[in-house]
């Protein structure tokens, strides 16, 4: 399977760290994040990798060239109008050329192994997400997994839900008709878990979201903990 990893945000949280820089490109014990998950998506037996870029987008291709010195290929969809998720992947889907593909946020942390994600057939399952555990910026989470290992989002079972990690194999079918325009994945998501399409996981282990200088900080501390280990 290809990848994607989005990386077309503004980084308003992190200022002033981002006034002159993409947040892909900060750094976590000396390395840009985005190489980071780069490395891992590789490691997993990733064929070829797609990253988004709207703000400071030249500096992201610049940093990380067209993936030779990473042994896979990377090819860039610049938007000169921020289309948000759907919209990105909408507009990225030639160059992800295969049915289904691994979508990741380029701003988060995690030991999640790539490679247990499994291709989905666009019929009976448009998208499989990864979900966590709440944290304090996301204590109510956004979906939930019942026994069948399905997703669905459900307001009576607040006490059930989990956080989406920013981590899915979606299917192009999911984007099926839609125009490549600024359009939100949510929306898109609900409307399949309605119909049951979607799937999920809970991973268990190490994901942060890297939103703030803080917790950019806190997550230099704990690999920094790990390497001395």
């Amino acid at each position: 399977m290809r990848a994607m990893i989005l990386a077309a945000g503004l980084g308003k949280r992190m200022q002033p760290l981002t006034a002159n820089l993409p947040k892909p490109l900060l750094k976590v014990r000396g390395k840009p994040l985005i190489e980071h998950q780069i490395e891992k998506l590789v490691a997993a037996g990733v064929s070829g990798i797609v990253i988004n870029h709207f703000y400071l987008g030249d500096m992201i291709e610049a940093a990380l060239g067209d993936g030779s010195r990473f042994g896979v290929e990377i090819s860039y969809s610049r938007e000169s109008t921020r289309l948000d998720t759907a919209g990105g992947i909408i507009k990225s889907l030639t160059q992800l050329q295969d049915d289904c593909f691994i979508v990741v946020n380029a701003d988060i942390w995690t030991d999640f192994d790539f490679s247990s994600l499994q291709a989905i057939d666009g019929k009976d399952r448009l998208a499989h997400l990864v979900l966590v555990d709440n944290t304090d910026h996301n204590p109510y989470g956004d979906f939930y997994i019942d026994d069948a290992g399905r997703v669905h989002e459900d307001h009576s079972a607040r006490d059930q839900k989990l956080t989406f990690s920013g981590i899915s194999v979606l299917h192009k079918n999911l984007f099926t008709g839609l125009a490549i325009e600024p359009l939100s994945v949510v929306p898109l998501l609900q409307t399949a878990m309605t119909d049951n399409r979607v799937s999920g996981e809970f991973h268990l282990g190490l994901w942060m979201d890297i939103g703030t200088p803080e917790r950019l900080q806190e997550v230099n501390a704990l690999a920094t903990a790990a390497a001395e280990e």
